[in-house]
Parts: structure tokens; C-alpha cells; sequence
């Protein structure tokens, strides 16, 4: 297997728990706050897309036994720079950092250029915006709040983005630019991105997956929650299914599949039940493989995202805790 996933972290509104990405819905669910989880201390002004990642980056990497601490910040005694009340177990330098987005700091963007627009320049901008206008924003936020120095890369490449970050984080450990990957896929639900996208309901959640080679994980005695094999990429949906290749044991189905698409495979549609995902459904996808796994389910499962109407399509196959690929496909251990 190219790589484990061995902690996971959500900011869904109405999922606390991986294995709640299949059975619950957002129907009726309060909005996630971020600052009831990591305080408001160094929130205000940050995108809504960058809060939701922080909150799912630190349970990952608390679950993953790479962190502890509640990741608050925190003024020191007698003034100074605030501080994170959370401690690195491993070096900074080893652990990268993958964000997929699509909408992340699109309400700024809109914000500041409808600014620029109705007075002729810039003198009313606050210098505070700035940050907010770059696209890897939540990949660079993420990285200094918890002192990831490794590999910082955000991709905002349309439906596949999030099964996109998830083979760069696996390429990122087969080439030995890091130890571990932290990958995180955010999407913010505000007037702009209903605007754009035509949907009234989009995921306002992000999710977050650690990822490390099984030599890794062994090597510091970190469970493994899912193995991660065969990332394909290809024009159409029929032909990704067939390039995973094997016989899935479930799917996490891209939204509008076609009904006749694995005939028989139990079938999860997360965007029926979260809202439009976009560049963080390819990562809740795996963090609900990881759920499934961890409710006893079986393997292989495959993690599909976008359609024949759109550019690409990225599949990936998910096996349980011990499970193996074979030559055309993926079996149970």
C-alpha cells in the first residue's frame, strides 16, 4: 500500500465522528463553531474555510498521536506573542501540509475587488485583508499555528481536488519530502459561493486526514485506520471504476452517478446528505472509508469524485486495517 491513514479529523455541522458521515445528515444540525473548539484568540480575521480547517487539522493530528494540546492560543505572562497551548511530538520539519479548496477565500476576494470597484482603489483596504486574498491561505495558517515546517501545498482544482491532495500527499512519502502529511479539504457555505454555485446548502465543514507510510506508522506504534492504494485519474466515470479495477465492498459515489454504476455495491452520496462539497469531498470521502472501517465494515472501498460532465475523474481504493492489493484489483486480507 502506498500509504495509512492513522488519525482523522471533522468540522461538519451535525458529524462528530467519522463513522456519523454515512448515517447522519446536516438536516437541522448547528453550524460548527470554531471558536468553541481552538477560542477565538487569532480567528478574526480569518476566512471561514481557514477556521473550519484549523478545528478539523487539530483533531487529526491529536488523534494521529502527533500533537496534544487544544491548539488555543494563549498570551504569556506578561505580554508577548501569543503562543499555541498545543506541544509538536515530532519535528516540524516532518510533517507537510495539503489543503484542497475550491472556495476558500472566494467571499474575500469578492469582498475586496466590490471594494476597489466603488471607490477606484485601494485607500479603504485594511492591510488585515491581504493574507486573506492569497489562495493558500488555509495551507499556510495551518502550517504556522502548529509548527508544520515540511512540504505546504493547496490545490483548488475542481471536483477532484480532494482525492487530488491525497495522492500528492501520498507522492510527498513515496519521494521522502516528509514523514507524515497532514490533508485537509475545507469549503465555506456563504452568499458568494451560493451565488456562484447555485446551491442553497453547501458543506460549510472541512475534514482532515494524517497520512504516513506503513513503515511510519509502525515504527511509533500508531494504529491504522485505512490503507490507501491505487490513485487513478481519468476522463469518465466507467473508465476510473474500471482502472480501480476489483470488486468494492461499498462506494463513496460522486453526486448524480449513474444508477447502474457498480450494480449491487452499496452506494454513499456524502453530498446528498452534507451539501456540495466541492475540493473537501475527495477528503471526507476518506474520513468516511475510515468511519465505515471502524464500524466493522468491510473492504475495499472506493472513494470516486467528479463526472463525465466535468474535466476529470479521480478514484482511489480504501482498504480496512490489514487489508491488500492484489494484481487487478484490491482483496481482503
Amino acid at each position: 500500500m502506498s500509504a495509512v491513514a492513522t488519525g482523522v479529523g471533522l468540522a461538519v455541522p451535525g458529524a462528530r465522528t467519522a463513522t456519523q458521515l454515512t448515517t447522519h445528515t446536516a438536516e437541522g444540525a448547528d453550524p460548527f463553531d470554531p471558536a468553541a473548539l481552538i477560542g477565538k484568540k487569532g480567528l478574526r480575521y480569518l476566512d471561514q474555510a481557514t477556521r473550519l480547517a484549523l478545528c478539523a487539522a487539530r483533531d487529526a493530528l491529536n488523534a494521529a498521536g502527533l500533537m496534544t494540546g487544544d491548539a488555543r492560543l494563549t498570551t504569556p505572562p506578561g505580554g508577548g506573542a501569543p503562543a499555541v497551548a498545543a506541544e509538536l511530538l515530532v519535528p516540524g520539519e516532518s510533517v507537510a501540509v495539503v489543503v484542497s479548496s475550491n472556495f476558500g477565500n472566494l467571499d474575500s476576494v469578492c469582498e475586496v475587488a466590490t471594494a476597489i470597484a466603488a471607490d477606484g482603489g485601494t485607500r479603504l483596504l485594511s492591510p488585515v485583508y491581504a493574507p486573506r486574498l492569497s489562495s493558500n491561505v488555509t495551507a499556510s495558517e495551518i502550517a504556522i499555528r502548529f509548527g508544520l515546517r515540511g512540504p505546504n501545498l493547496m490545490l483548488c482544482n475542481g471536483p477532484t481536488s480532494g482525492l487530488d491532495a491525497v495522492h500528492w500527499a501520498t507522492v510527498l512519502l513515496a519521494a521522502g519530502r516528509a514523514r507524515h502529511v497532514l490533508v485537509v479539504g475545507a469549503e465555506p457555505a456563504n452568499d458568494v459561493v451560493r451565488r456562484l454555485t447555485g446551491h442553497a446548502h453547501p458543506l460549510d465543514g472541512a475534514a482532515a486526514l494524517v497520512l504516513e507510510s506503513p513503515a511510519a506508522a509502525a515504527g511509533r506504534g500508531a494504529p491504522v485506520l485505512a490503507g490507501l492504494h491505487g490513485y487513478v485519474r481519468t476522463g469518465s466515470l466507467a473508465d476510473c471504476l474500471f482502472a480501480l479495477g476489483g470488486a468494492p465492498h461499498a462506494w463513496l459515489a460522486p453526486r448524480q452517478a449513474p444508477v447502474d454504476a457498480l450494480p449491487g455495491v452499496p452506494r454513499h452520496d456524502l453530498e446528498d446528505r452534507w451539501g456540495p462539497a466541492s475540493g473537501a469531498l475527495g477528503v471526507l470521502q476518506c474520513a468516511a472509508a475510515v468511519g465505515h472501517f471502524a464500524a466493522g465494515g468491510g473492504g475495499p472501498v472506493y472513494a470516486v469524485a467528479g463526472t463525465d460532465s466535468d474535466d476529470a475523474v479521480a478514484g482511489l481504493v480504501l482498504t480496512a486495517p490489514g487489508g491488500a492489493v492484489t494484481g487487478s484489483g484490491v482483496a481482503r486480507a
